[in-house]
């Protein structure tokens, strides 16, 4: 089993910056891709960004230039520094992860519990 644990959500005014974490733990052999996607009520859940075990990321059009993801692959932990924050960007932030299992190889995906953020003046 893995676990994904969220942190850095909370309320922010417009214009400003946060920093969600996301640290995997538990039986990993190898993490293919950790991502972030977004979900706001009635709405179905988002790709915000994404980044590969080869360091190659992915955005949504609506956060490029404001958004930034990285992860640190010793610790398996995934990075989104959000800048310029939008009222629009407020939504529950959930942690993805393709991970490997160990003796199988098989490829399964987590997720965490998800982290609120909130933009607002």
């Amino acid at each position: 089993q893995v676990q994904l644990v969220e942190s850095g959500g909370g309320l922010v005014q417009p214009g400003g910056s946060l920093r969600l974490s996301c640290a995997a733990s538990g039986s990993i052999f190898s993490i293919k891709a950790m991502g972030w996607y977004r979900q706001t009520p009635g709405k179905e859940r988002e790709l915000v960004a994404a980044v590969a075990s080869g360091a190659s990321t992915n955005y949504a059009d609506s956060v490029k230039g404001r958004f930034t993801i990285s992860r640190d692959n010793a610790n398996n932990t995934v990075y989104l520094q959000m800048n310029s924050l939008k009222p629009e960007d407020t939504a529950v932030y959930y942690c993805n992860a393709e991970v490997v299992a160990p003796w199988t190889g098989r490829l399964y995906a987590y997720w965490g519990q998800g982290t609120q953020v909130t933009v607002s003046s």
